[in-house]
């Protein structure tokens, strides 16, 4: 079934996402202040929120990429991590900061943590999401970062999709009751 964008109620507005992404740089950079960071961004729904984030951060950055999958098609989360694509460069020793765009049941955020921890010797690891989904936590993990704590909804807009569709979204939205 094909969702339009008519159907799509607005939940954040792209001026109250701008403002928690610059008081979250605002944080970043207090913490990290001239330390480089490594940030790691979850493709594909992560994009925006990372470069919006970065626009902010005064100090030293690298970008990296990975993919990683738990949806299939439609609106639920399959539950199985698909490691798509995790190239990243040696991490030993360096503070990364991994940007998601929503954390739900956790299995995505449990697996690419528990990877680099497997594969690295970081000097600093904490996890950034634009949306924490708290209630649909299945696995213990949480974001040491995030800008809005949402209810049972599914989201898109602002990188998050609806079969790859409304990610281009200046806004975040809903679909559904």
């Amino acid at each position: 079934m094909m969702i339009t964008k008519n159907e799509i109620k607005p939940l954040y507005t792209e001026k109250q996402i701008q403002e928690k992404i610059k008081q979250l740089g605002e944080r970043l950079n207090h913490e990290y202040k001239e330390e480089e960071l490594y940030l790691i961004c979850v493709l594909k729904g992560s994009v925006m929120f990372m470069a919006d984030l970065a626009k902010h951060l005064t100090m030293p950055v690298k970008m990296e990429f990975i993919r990683l999958s738990s949806y299939g098609s439609g609106t639920k989360s399959s539950g199985k991590v698909n490691a798509i694509d995790i190239n990243l460069p040696d991490l030993n020793d360096k503070n990364v900061l991994i940007i998601e765009d929503i954390i739900d049941t956790g299995h995505t955020a449990k697996f690419l943590v528990d990877f680099l921890h497997n594969n690295f010797k970081l000097r600093n690891l904490k996890f950034c999401s634009l949306l924490d989904k708290k209630i649909k936590r299945e696995v213990d993990i949480n974001a040491d970062y995030y800008c809005f704590d949402v209810d049972d909804k599914f989201l898109v807009g602002y990188g998050l999709d609806y079969d790859g569709l409304y990610r281009n979204m200046p806004y975040i939205g809903y679909i559904g009751g």
